[in-house]
């Protein structure tokens, strides 16, 4: 019992690990319900039984390992930690619990097996599971296999893996133990119902016996789908889906997922192992297989045909043994050889898959030649190679090979060619067999369809209603205009009887099989689309042709022609009698004026009722065309186009007059209507057919200028309509014949109309004239220089026949179709070179000797050079070049690498299918270890892919097998090529993911550039790939290397590059491709945007998403989040994000960016930020230029992180993103500036530091423009704020920016004056002095005009100021000060405010140039210069800017005061002489003050009441510095009345103003009400100054103060009530301080004001002050009155009382009794009323004083049953006449008797009347009943009215002068005369007598009071 005692008392998790299992026992016990009652799944208590729970479940005692199962099991349902334990945990259910007896038991290691899969560790848990059926103890292998049964049934094979299973089947099936095979037996039959037949082919091989149980079992099985009854955490809505369906109980529920699953079935080729035959080919297989008998062929044959049986091999290189077997097909004369030789490539096919593709090419042309054997079983044999190896590549790859078999001569060959074709269509789709392809099998078949052999016509048919079956009817009957309806109805039976692959049935035409096909064809590569070419090239004009003629075939005007009589008669019916009398007259008025009649009615006529035939033949008749004047001839022209626009315009109707508008277009006088008419006719005709007819009619004439025009026309005629349709081949002919001519216009005009085409072509366009002579090809360079880099015009014009209708999706799909076919590359005359490429030279290539293989390579390339232009078949060479790039000789790699450049770009598209056998090895060069071999095959590369697009690189596994191979070179160079590749791909195949587990190793690899690249290329990947996939693709890591990956893997996301945009966007640059019938939609404007939408790729559905883009992007860019910009400050001064302070931008900062940027940007912008490509930075910059003005408040709204992102842009190397940056921030400051906004020290310190690094950039117009910002700077920052950063910006080791900030910080000084230094001139001085003994020249003369510019503001006294020089600077200083002397009287002549004022151009900035030590001051030039650009320029409003030496040397700035100042202010006071100013300097700062004039007083007072927060808090520094130093505050004394009155202004400002200002900061409004407080607080300290304050300027003042504490608003900012309660401090200090009897007055001025005292509180309120007053008067300290100290009578012993009031006060300073202590400090004040208190408060806080002052209060209060008064959060709102003047005379007794303030409120009324005042101030202080502040308030007034002894003398009142709004509109002279009048009123005025108010006016008060409150509450 001892020992339990021991244990009992130890932690949970020590009793867990005890060595008595009755501990144990018990701490999993414990724990079990620990883990129950823990409800925060991340809750910290979890981690410490982390390393526990393998212990739970491997206990040696099996009582406590089955509750430690539990625990256990507890333990992972709910912690989220529980992940990190899966293998350990699961590997010790293995090894420790399914051996135990207890069934209990393994079903809890079940359990647990199956909970860790619920919590998504499937592939560790099944890891684990497989290890443990390699587990001696049967019973282990028994309870894996049923744990995976189970896990399998209730998780699905989505979840676990089935491959490694279906692996280890066989095995399990061969064990000894029954119990295993039984458990294996009930695996197979769950895995069977999942996968199907899927598992057969894996278990072929297993005891027949077995198999047979199986088979019955299989049979057994409900055909239904199985489905997922258990789900993973993250399938949580499957689940509840699940659940719903249950609930249901309805089996219809589930047919949506019957056909999920059958739409993706498991391949059985995924689950078997792949076998490497090439090791076990036969040593002697090819030496045999080329022996003479035929038995040794036979032999080796049928070893090799034995291990292509393998249903699945391993990758390898097959080439050779390919090559062997193609040859027994091809050349063997023994049939059976071929057939065997036809079997093995059947089965390597088959088990490669698309491995074979590479070889797929070679292969074909011999099997579809050797068809012409006819012996079944060969014939057999070959179809099911074929079709084995067609299942391996695409149809386009081998469309080439099939079409040239297509003509052949033996009808066998022909035959078996289309059902090839036939079979190969059944695994199609629409998508896999687009147009392109389709177009010209068609054509062949239709040769064949009229074939005299009937097998190929049946063939041929079977083909055709194969392709009819698997695209529909509508996309294939174009190709079949011209079949008759006989065969076109064999053709649709054929289709009827076809049975696509994964098609339940036939049946229904049109593609209706489409949806079903796709998921079994998904296997084969062929389901892929094939690329239509790489995606930056534009598919040019060929490419539309197809569809533009065929919608004008199918849609134009058909019309025969007509004999002259007919036309005659129909032109008369529609035509004038005169006018057709006329049109042959031989006066040349008379035919003018029926052309007049003619084009009359022509324009009155319908378009169903014009003869457009007879009509053009009617101008066509004599004199027709050859009309001599040219008047009648214009007419005719003009004419000719109304009929082309008005009617059904035919070809016919337009070759009548095409020859006569050819003749005339050269004309003078006609010529412009001839070009019109001719344009009328190409949009009724189509230009492509109009512009051919044309020019073949210009080139037969040999009129010179009749050919330039028509070539003039065409090329402005091709902008017009764009270049779809347009026959490539015939122009180009034309245009060379052009090019020869020998008259200079006739070339200019063809260069002209080829500089046209390359807008749409491209550079290919060039190859067509590399012939001609230098001179002229150098023109034609010159004018391909001037297109470049240009977009082609959407066309405005298009065919108005084509009927939107009819064309829809069929339009849209031929433009998709006719893109891949049609490129320009097609155009080029392509020579065959199969031929050339002998067996000789191939065989020198392979020679062992390098100089005869150096020999085949230059025939070779002599070969290709004279080609230019060759078709994909080049024969054998593929192979022998490939051995070359293995070659150990490195001269002869790199010829190779230069032989297949030159292949690639004289081979074009066509390049496709030579990817897998030749472009994957020059991937593998690039792991070659000479540099300048992997530059070579880089460039070979990259020639490559620019031919074939990247599609057919990124297919299959050739890519992913090389970034296998652990060569660092290899890995470093495909990694940056991909890098670079890949974010220019809209699409990526799906094998990319092949990539990516090798992807991951190279992360991890020993040398660092491959880790470099590695990490580079990962945001790639993941652009494609998407983060999810990626981040699974982790699970196989290794934990270490996981946790390094995923690290990384969020890194990459944060700077994932966004992919391309959709083609509808590229098609904007392209219109070529957009078909003349599309353009019909809308007209104008829009009809341009949906042209150019349109685009290359004419689909639906891109150009919906490309509309789609343009809408989001039409949206505004900056969005405005509330409060945003504050939220991010606080977090910064958390320190929860990153501070913007770097030295350069790390990656971590680029990310935190980005995120808070997501908020206030939308995100294409943000895709376009932080893009890799620099261009677009500057294609994001225009986008924010265009926006700015209108979205100027969202813009401040997000100006911080504006201003940050432009910091990192000033580290990048690119000038032009520098120079649009720069050019944004110039408008951007100028748009601040108008807005008047001022930048906050948050947003200064991320940006300014950083601008400055770019003033000492190389560049001049970079500086310049960095100057002028600097410049715009200090109009929304303060420039002593800028000037730190400037000093900061001299010290760097950059010369050029020390000058250029030197340079700023001297235009500072000369613009703001000495006060712009911070923190002291004398500092600053001292730090720009050390710089006039820099080494570098510009530095010195900077550094010496900025010290003569603080003396030519401060004289003299910069000597003291800069410290000690060197006898040397000295003297260089003294000589550029003596320099600058001579040059200032010009400079002073001109008046000096220019010089204040800013220039407002953005570019401008003090035109500074590098400077010499000959140069004369700089800063003298700048004035000059800023004068003259003051005159050009609006100068904008500049705010006051503390300068008072400038103030006090300058006579002409006094405009700069504001009239507030100067002539309003100074009237409050007595008459002041304004001495007149001297030409002397003055201190910058109050140190010598008291000796300044009161002008410079005036002028800082005057910036108190200024509209910028900065400034004013800048004037408020600068008098509170003066009011703290007692021997200086002398110097306000005569200026307080002005200063209070700019205060009061700036109350005012803030509450209307900068409070109702969302946009400024709140803090600096706080700021600024701490200042004015603060400085009033130092002001009423002062008695001697606060009693100069007059009446009706405390009044005012009272009154802004009252109105701020009323202001709810300042609550919300932080602090406010810190705030309110120093107004009330500051209030108190006010009435303490001021002259008492202004305060009276001021106060009984307010009372006069309510107009129903029978309604106010405050009336019973000052009755019941009074009342007390005497008890209240002890709390008046013996400093604040004039009369001295308080009387008391009687005084208690001074020890008593300290005791007694420090324990009270003891009490009230402690939090719990704190109540406790005011009861007792009141009661023993209503003892001892005579107590003095002031030594205990002495020493406390203002804050505790008022706070006793409260308590004591509410005491009272509540002891008289007021009750607790109530607080109100009410906004005063200020009536407008809140302001107005009040003035009345408050007449008082002299003679000391205790008056009634209630018997002169009718006195005051009738006075205030007389003097035609209102009073509104009263409600203000109604209002203020309602507040806690009447507490504070009602001090005040009993401060006030005290016992007649401590009042000042009643007599000395003074009738009240005006208020000061009143004083700034009268004038001093007006003022003294109304004191003098209102004096002489006193002595006048009615005696005072006592009255008291009856009581029932006291009754009536409290009942209103009342009725107030309630309807308040």
């Amino acid at each position: 019992m001892g020992d339990d005692s021991e244990w009992m008392k130890l932690p949970i998790d020590q009793k867990c690990e005890h060595k008595i299992w009755k501990a144990r026992l018990n701490g999993y016990e414990e724990a079990l319900k620990l883990f129950q009652k823990i409800e925060d799944e991340k809750s910290p208590e979890w981690g410490k039984y982390l390393g526990l729970i393998k212990k739970f479940v491997t206990d040696s005692n099996a009582v406590a390992q089955l509750k430690g199962l539990e625990a256990a099991l507890a333990f992972i349902e709910n912690a989220h930690v529980a992940g990190k334990t899966t293998g350990e945990v699961v590997s010790g259910v293995v090894s420790k619990v399914f051996n135990q007896p207890k069934a209990r038991a393994k079903e809890l290691g079940t359990d647990i097996c199956l909970t860790y899969i619920e919590i998504e560790k499937a592939e560790i848990v099944q890891d684990e599971l497989i290890k443990g059926l390699d587990n001696k103890n049967p019973k282990i292998v028994v309870a894996c296999v049923e744990t995976l049964r189970k896990a399998l049934c209730e998780f699905g094979s989505k979840i676990i893996t089935l491959k490694p299973v279906v692996k280890v089947l066989p095995k399990l099936f061969e064990s000894r133990e029954k119990a295993v095979r039984d458990e294996a037996k009930l695996l197979a039959v769950e895995i069977y119902r999942w996968i199907r037949d899927a598992l057969r082919t894996p278990l072929q091989n297993i005891n027949s016996v077995q198999l047979k149980e199986l088979e019955e079992e299989w049979v057994k099985l409900p055909p239904a789908a199985p489905k997922q009854t258990r789900f993973l955490r993250s399938q949580q809505d499957l689940k509840a889906k699940f659940e719903q369906q249950q609930a249901a109980g309805g089996d219809e529920a589930d047919g949506d997922d019957d056909d999920e699953v059958e739409a993706a079935p498991v391949d059985p080729y995924e689950l078997l192992e792949a076998v490497e035959i090439l090791s076990k080919l036969p040593k002697d297989f090819y030496e045999k297989i080329e022996a003479k008998k035929w038995q040794e062929r036979k032999e080796v044959l049928e070893a090799v045909e034995a291990l292509t049986k393998n249903p699945k091999l391993e990758s390898g290189d097959y080439g050779d043994l390919a090559r062997a077997l193609k040859k027994v097909i091809g050349k063997d004369a023994n049939v059976m050889l071929v057939a065997m030789a036809a079997k093995c490539l059947a089965g390597l096919a088959t088990g490669l898959r698309k491995k074979f593709g590479t070889y797929a090419g070679h292969v074909v042309p011999t099997i579809l030649e050797k068809f012409k054997e006819k012996k079944p079983q060969v014939v057999q044999a070959l179809q099911e190679a074929i079709d084995a190896v067609f299942l391996t590549t695409t149809l386009q790859n081998i469309s080439e090979d099939v079409l040239a078999v297509m003509d052949n001569k033996n009808p066998s060959i022909k035959q078996q060619a289309s059902l090839f074709l036939a079979r190969s269509f059944r695994h199609c789709t629409p998508s896999t067999l687009p147009k392109s392809v389709l177009k010209p099998f068609c054509a062949a078949f239709l040769k064949q369809v009229n074939d005299s052999a009937p097998e190929v016509r049946d063939a041929a048919f079977e083909a055709l209603g194969t392709a009819m079956k698997v695209v529909g009817e509508k996309a294939v009957n174009p190709f079949l205009a011209d079949v008759d309806k006989l065969k076109l109805d064999k053709i649709k039976e054929c289709a009827d009887k076809v049975e696509l692959v994964g098609k339940k049935g036939g049946g229904g035409g049109g593609g209706g099989g489409e949806k079903k096909a796709k998921p079994a064809a998904k296997a084969p590569p062929a389901v892929e689309a094939p690329a239509a070419g790489p995606p930056k090239k534009g598919k040019p004009a060929s490419a539309p042709s197809a569809k533009s003629k065929k919608a004008s075939d199918t849609k134009e005007t058909v019309e025969t022609e007509l004999s002259p009589e007919v036309c005659e008669e129909k032109a008369a019916a529609v035509l004038p009698a005169s006018c057709m009398q006329l049109l042959d007259s031989g006066n040349w008025k008379e035919r003018l004026a029926s052309m007049e009649e003619f084009q009359r009615a022509v324009e009155q006529m319908d378009k169903s009722e014009m003869p457009c035939q007879a009509l053009v033949k009617m101008l066509a008749k004599k004199p027709g065309w050859k009309e001599t004047n040219f008047q009648v001839m214009q007419m005719k022209l003009h004419i000719v186009g109304l009929i082309a626009q008005k009617g059904s315009f035919s070809k016919t109707s337009a070759l009548v007059v095409l020859d006569g508008l050819v003749d005339k277009i050269g004309d003078v006088k006609c010529g412009s209507n001839a070009k019109e008419a001719l344009t009328a006719i190409g949009e009724a005709c189509s230009l492509p057919w109009t512009a051919e007819q044309v020019v073949s009619m210009a080139f037969t004439q040999k009129n010179p200028k009749n050919q330039a025009e028509t070539l003039n026309w065409l090329a402005n005629a091709m902008k017009e309509f764009g270049f779809a349709g347009i026959n490539v081949k015939a122009f180009i002919n034309n245009v060379k014949t052009a090019l020869g001519a020998t008259n200079p216009a006739v070339r200019t005009s063809a260069i002209t109309l080829l500089g046209v085409m390359y807008l749409y072509m491209g550079a290919p366009l060039r190859m067509f004239f590399e012939d001609e002579k230098p001179a002229l090809l150098s023109q034609i360079d010159a004018e391909f220089e001037k297109m470049q880099g240009q977009s082609p015009p959407a066309p405005i014009r298009g065919t108005k026949k084509a009927g939107a209708e009819e064309e829809g999706d069929a339009a849209a799909e031929e433009e998709e179709v006719d893109g891949g076919a049609g490129d320009i590359m097609d155009l080029l005359p392509r020579t065959d070179i199969s031929d050339k490429i002998t067996s000789d030279m191939v065989s020198k290539i392979s020679d062992k000797n390098w100089k005869i293989r150096k020999e085949g390579l230059d025939e070779v390339a002599a070969v290709i050079s004279e080609a230019k232009f060759i078709q994909a078949n080049i024969g054998e060479l593929p192979m022998a070049l490939k051995g070359r790039l293995n070659d150990s000789n490195k001269l002869l790699v790199q010829q190779a690498l230069n032989i297949l450049q030159q292949i690639a770009t004289a081979m074009g598209p066509s390049l496709k299918q030579h990817v897998k056998n030749l472009g994957i090895p020059v991937i593998t060069v690039l792991g070659d270890s000479k540099s300048n071999v992997r530059a070579a095959a880089l460039s070979t590369l990259n020639a490559w892919v620019e031919q074939t697009g990247m599609k057919e690189w990124l297919e299959g596994e050739d890519l992913s097998e090389e970034l296998k191979k652990e060569n660092p070179f290899l890995r470093q160079e495909i990694l940056g090529w991909l890098a670079e590749k890949l974010p220019t791909l809209r699409t990526v195949p799906a094998d990319l993911m092949l990539c990516v587990p090798h992807l991951y190793a190279c992360l991890e690899d020993r040398s660092g550039d491959v880790r470099k690249k590695a990490q580079d290329a990962l945001p790639t990947f993941m652009m494609h790939l998407g983060y999810e996939k990626m981040s699974k693709a982790t699970s196989k890591l290794k934990p270490a290397s996981k946790d390094q990956v995923v690290g990384m893997l969020e890194k990459a996301r944060a700077v994932m590059p966004a992919k391309p945009e959709a083609p509808a966007k590229a098609a904007a640059s392209k219109p070529p491709a957009s078909s003349t019938p599309a353009a019909k939609p809308a007209s104008g404007f829009v009809k341009t945007v949906f042209l150019t939408l349109k685009g290359v790729v004419g689909k639906k559905p891109p150009v919906k998403a490309g509309a789609k883009d343009e809408e989001d992007k039409s949206g505004p860019i900056f969005i405005l989040v509330p409060n945003g910009k504050e939220q991010r400050i606080k977090e910064e001064k958390a320190l929860k994000i990153l501070k913007w302070n770097f030295i350069t931008p790390r990656d971590e900062y680029v990310e935190q960016l980005k995120t808070q940027m997501s908020t206030c940007l939308p995100k294409w912008l943000q895709d376009e930020l932080f893009h890799f490509d620099f261009q677009r930075h500057v294609k994001a910059i225009g986008a924010m230029i265009e926006h700015m003005e209108a979205e100027c408040e969202a813009v401040i709204g997000c100006l911080d992180l504006i201003l940050k992102w432009f910091t990192l842009r000033f580290f990048d190397t690119n000038t032009s993103v520098l120079m649009k940056a720069l050019e944004f921030l110039k408008l951007l400051f100028t748009m601040l500036s108008r807005k008047n906004y001022q930048l906050n020290d948050y947003e200064a310190s991320s940006f300014i530091p950083y601008l400055i690094l770019k003033v000492g950039e190389s560049k001049d117009v970079v500086r310049k423009d960095v100057r002028a910002i600097l410049t715009m700077l200090c109009k929304v920052y303060a420039a002593s704020k800028v000037f730190p950063f400037l000093m900061e910006g001299t010290k760097s080791k950059n010369s050029k920016q020390r000058c250029e900030c030197l340079e700023e910080l001297g235009c500072l000084i000369e613009n703001f004056g000495m006060n712009v230094c911070q923190p002291t001139p004398a500092k600053a001085l001292k730090e720009i002095a050390v710089h006039i003994g820099d080494r570098d020249t510009t530095v010195r003369n900077a550094a010496l005009n900025t010290v003569v510019a603080a003396y030519n503001a401060c004289g003299d006294q910069v000597f003291k100021l800069i410290g000690n020089l060197s006898e040397k600077e000295m003297s260089m200083l003294e000589e550029r000060i003596k320099r600058s002397a001579k040059k200032t009287p010009a400079a002073s002549a001109k008046p000096e405010r220019p010089q204040r004022e800013q220039p407002t151009n953005p570019n401008s900035t003090f035109l500074r140039k590098p400077a010499q030590e000959e140069v004369p001051n700089k800063l003298s030039q700048a004035r000059a210069q800023n004068a003259h650009l003051e005159q050009s320029a609006p100068s904008i409003p500049k705010e006051f800017q503390l300068d008072l030496e400038v103030f006090e040397n300058n006579h002409t700035c006094a405009s700069d005061i504001p009239d507030l100042v100067q002539h309003k202010l100074d009237e409050v006071l007595e008459p002041v002489m304004i001495p007149e100013r001297k030409m002397r300097s003055v201190s910058p700062h109050f140190d010598d003050i008291h000796n300044s004039s009161a002008s410079t007083i005036n002028f800082v007072i005057s910036q108190v009441a200024s509209g910028d927060i900065n400034t004013s808090i800048q004037a408020l520094a600068q008098i509170d510095e003066v009011l703290r130093q007692a021997d200086k505050a002398e110097a306000m004394s005569g200026h307080i009345d002005q200063f209070l009155i700019a205060t009061f202004m700036q109350l005012r400002l803030i509450y209307n103003t900068h409070m109702a200002d969302d946009r400024l900061d709140k803090k600096d409004i706080f700021k600024l009400y701490s200042c004015i407080i603060g400085n009033m607080l130092s002001l009423f300290s002062m008695e001697s100054l606060a009693r100069e304050a007059s009446m009706g300027v405390l009044k005012d003042l009272m009154h802004g103060l009252i109105t701020l504490m009323l202001d709810t608003r300042v609550e919300d900012i932080e602090d406010g009530q810190q705030l309110i309660r120093s107004v009330n401090l500051l209030v108190v200090r006010v009435l303490e301080k001021s002259d008492q009897t202004n305060i009276l007055r001021l106060i009984l001025d307010h009372m006069s004001m309510i107009e129903n005292r029978n309604e106010s509180e405050l009336e019973a309120h000052l009755r019941r002050v009074v009342k007390h007053s005497a008890n209240l008067s002890g709390l008046k300290s013996d400093k604040s009155t004039e009369k001295g100290a308080l009387r008391s009578d009687d005084k208690v012993i001074k020890a008593k009382v300290s005791d007694i009031l420090s324990e009270i006060f003891k009490k009230i300073g402690s939090k719990e009794n704190t109540k406790e202590g005011l009861t007792e400090l009141y009661e023993y004040k209503q003892k001892y009323s005579d107590a003095d208190l002031e030594p205990f408060l002495r020493n406390t806080s203002q804050f505790f004083q008022s706070y006793v002052e409260r308590g004591l209060r509410m005491i009272e209060s509540e002891r008289e049953g007021k009750g607790r008064i109530q607080t109100s959060t009410v906004i005063p709102q200020h009536s407008t006449d809140s302001y107005l003047p009040s003035s009345s005379t408050v007449p008082i007794s002299s003679n000391g008797e205790d008056l009634n303030a209630a018997a002169y409120y009718e006195r005051l009324k009738i006075l205030r009347q007389r003097r035609g005042l209102e009073n509104s101030t009263v409600c203000l202080l109604l209002k203020l009943q309602s507040r806690h502040n009447i507490v504070a308030y009602c001090k005040y007034l009993h401060l006030l009215v005290q016992p007649e002894e401590d009042r000042p003398p009643l007599s000395s009142l003074r009738p009240s002068v005006a208020s000061s709004t009143d004083m700034l509109h009268s004038k001093l002279s007006q003022l003294k005369e109304s004191r003098e009048h209102f004096q002489q009123e006193q002595s006048h005025t009615h005696s005072p007598t006592r009255s008291s108010s009856p009581a029932s006016n006291l009754d009536d008060l409290k009942k209103r009071l009342e009725r107030i409150k309630s309807n308040r509450q």
